[in-house]
């Protein structure tokens, strides 16, 4: 592995820990903000790892990002959005 690629990696593995050290930070607030959340990390995940010929369902790549099985970590951390964070949602994908 190159310079570049393991700095990439740890990079990666930072940003996953400083999503899991700011669970109160909720996917629909990444979606507003920033177009993308922990689902699309996931998604991004496993496409990247099927091109390499890595077999890894969506739940396995959600297990990754999460650090534990999605389920779990919705029911221990994913409150119910709130008005206001639909409104916005519905308004940056109407756009």
């Amino acid at each position: 592995m190159d310079k570049q690629t393991e700095i990439e990696a740890a990079v990666f593995r930072r940003f996953l820990k400083h999503l899991d050290d700011n669970k109160s930070v909720q996917n629909i607030d990444l979606m507003n903000l920033a177009d993308f959340c922990r689902n699309c990390l996931s998604k991004w995940y496993m496409a990247e790892a099927q091109e390499k010929g890595v077999e890894i369902d969506y739940d396995g790549a959600r297990e990754y990002v999460y650090g534990e099985p999605y389920s779990d970590w919705k029911k221990k951390y994913q409150p119910e959005a709130t008005v206001e964070q639909l409104a916005a949602f519905a308004a940056k994908v109407t756009k």
